[in-house]
Protein backbone atom coordinates (compact mmCIF):
# COMPACT_ATOMS: atom_id res chain seq x y z
CA UNK A 1 0.00 0.00 0.00
CA UNK A 2 1.90 3.35 -1.13
CA UNK A 3 1.95 6.21 1.64
CA UNK A 4 0.06 9.33 1.26
CA UNK A 5 2.70 12.62 0.98
CA UNK A 6 2.03 15.34 2.90
CA UNK A 7 3.44 18.74 1.69
CA UNK A 8 4.24 20.96 4.37
CA UNK A 9 5.50 24.69 3.30
CA UNK A 10 8.02 26.61 5.83
CA UNK A 11 7.95 30.00 6.90
CA UNK A 12 11.08 30.08 5.16
CA UNK A 13 9.48 29.24 1.86
CA UNK A 14 6.66 32.05 2.40
CA UNK A 15 9.23 34.34 2.74
CA UNK A 16 10.64 33.84 -0.57
CA UNK A 17 7.05 33.39 -1.99
CA UNK A 18 6.79 37.20 -0.93
CA UNK A 19 10.87 38.38 -1.88
CA UNK A 20 9.91 36.41 -5.50
CA UNK A 21 6.42 38.79 -5.34
CA UNK A 22 8.10 41.99 -4.73
CA UNK A 23 10.83 41.09 -7.19
CA UNK A 24 8.44 40.78 -9.93
CA UNK A 25 6.64 43.97 -8.96
CA UNK A 26 9.25 45.25 -9.17
CA UNK A 27 10.11 43.99 -12.84
CA UNK A 28 6.78 45.09 -14.24
CA UNK A 29 5.59 41.07 -14.46
CA UNK A 30 2.87 40.75 -11.29
CA UNK A 31 1.27 38.22 -13.84
CA UNK A 32 4.40 35.93 -13.95
CA UNK A 33 3.69 35.72 -9.76
CA UNK A 34 0.28 34.92 -10.22
CA UNK A 35 1.09 31.99 -12.75
CA UNK A 36 3.86 30.95 -10.31
CA UNK A 37 1.16 30.15 -7.89
CA UNK A 38 -1.07 28.70 -9.91
CA UNK A 39 1.73 26.55 -11.12
CA UNK A 40 2.43 24.80 -7.52
CA UNK A 41 -1.23 24.78 -6.53
CA UNK A 42 -2.30 22.88 -9.94
CA UNK A 43 1.01 21.24 -10.93
CA UNK A 44 4.06 21.45 -8.17
CA UNK A 45 2.36 20.26 -5.07
CA UNK A 46 0.30 17.34 -6.79
CA UNK A 47 3.28 15.52 -8.49
CA UNK A 48 5.24 16.14 -5.18
CA UNK A 49 2.40 14.17 -3.41
CA UNK A 50 2.51 11.47 -6.35
CA UNK A 51 6.38 11.21 -7.23
CA UNK A 52 7.77 12.87 -3.30
CA UNK A 53 11.24 11.78 -5.47
CA UNK A 54 10.83 14.05 -8.32
CA UNK A 55 13.29 16.45 -7.84
CA UNK A 56 17.36 15.65 -8.44
CA UNK A 57 19.25 15.01 -5.08
CA UNK A 58 21.24 18.31 -4.38
CA UNK A 59 23.93 16.33 -2.56
CA UNK A 60 24.73 15.06 -5.49
CA UNK A 61 26.21 18.50 -6.37
CA UNK A 62 29.87 18.66 -6.83
CA UNK A 63 31.38 20.21 -3.40
CA UNK A 64 34.35 22.22 -4.89
CA UNK A 65 35.78 23.35 -2.00
CA UNK A 66 37.01 21.90 1.16
CA UNK A 67 34.64 24.72 2.65
CA UNK A 68 31.92 23.59 0.70
CA UNK A 69 32.55 19.93 1.56
CA UNK A 70 32.28 21.03 5.33
CA UNK A 71 28.91 22.90 5.05
CA UNK A 72 27.23 20.03 3.14
CA UNK A 73 28.74 17.62 6.29
CA UNK A 74 26.72 19.99 8.78
CA UNK A 75 23.70 20.34 6.30
CA UNK A 76 23.42 16.39 6.29
CA UNK A 77 23.16 16.61 9.79
CA UNK A 78 20.65 19.05 10.45
CA UNK A 79 18.07 16.96 7.94
CA UNK A 80 17.88 14.36 10.53
CA UNK A 81 17.96 11.81 7.91
CA UNK A 82 15.54 13.57 5.46
CA UNK A 83 16.82 13.88 1.83
CA UNK A 84 18.06 17.27 0.50
CA UNK A 85 16.50 17.60 -2.98
CA UNK A 86 16.26 20.40 -5.85
CA UNK A 87 12.91 20.90 -8.05
CA UNK A 88 13.51 22.98 -11.71
CA UNK A 89 9.86 24.52 -11.80
CA UNK A 90 10.23 27.07 -15.57
CA UNK A 91 12.58 30.24 -14.20
CA UNK A 92 12.66 29.05 -10.56
CA UNK A 93 14.48 26.42 -8.32
CA UNK A 94 12.99 25.24 -5.24
CA UNK A 95 14.53 23.16 -2.69
CA UNK A 96 13.03 20.55 -0.65
CA UNK A 97 13.39 18.18 2.51
CA UNK A 98 11.72 14.78 2.81
CA UNK A 99 11.60 12.71 5.81
CA UNK A 100 9.55 9.83 5.01
CA UNK A 101 5.75 10.76 4.26
CA UNK A 102 6.26 14.46 4.94
CA UNK A 103 7.90 16.58 2.37
CA UNK A 104 8.87 20.52 3.50
CA UNK A 105 8.77 23.42 0.87
CA UNK A 106 12.40 25.27 2.38
CA UNK A 107 13.21 27.80 -0.36
CA UNK A 108 12.03 28.86 -4.01
CA UNK A 109 14.08 31.41 -6.45
CA UNK A 110 14.00 32.72 -9.27
CA UNK A 111 16.85 32.60 -11.54
CA UNK A 112 17.08 35.83 -11.77
CA UNK A 113 17.18 37.13 -8.61
CA UNK A 114 20.82 38.01 -6.75
CA UNK A 115 22.07 36.28 -3.83
CA UNK A 116 23.43 39.38 -2.46
CA UNK A 117 21.21 42.54 -1.34
CA UNK A 118 23.91 44.98 -3.06
CA UNK A 119 21.03 47.87 -2.88
CA UNK A 120 21.21 47.79 0.86
CA UNK A 121 25.52 47.23 0.93
CA UNK A 122 25.83 50.66 -0.97
CA UNK A 123 23.21 52.73 1.00
CA UNK A 124 24.33 52.53 4.24
CA UNK A 125 24.38 55.69 6.24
Amino acid sequence: MKKNIVVKITANFERNLESIEQFLSDAQAVPAFDNLLVELAEKVLPNLERFPDIGKLFMDNPARSVEVNAELKKLQKKLNGGILREYVIADYLMLYVRHDDTIYLLSIKHQRQLSFDFHSMWNRN
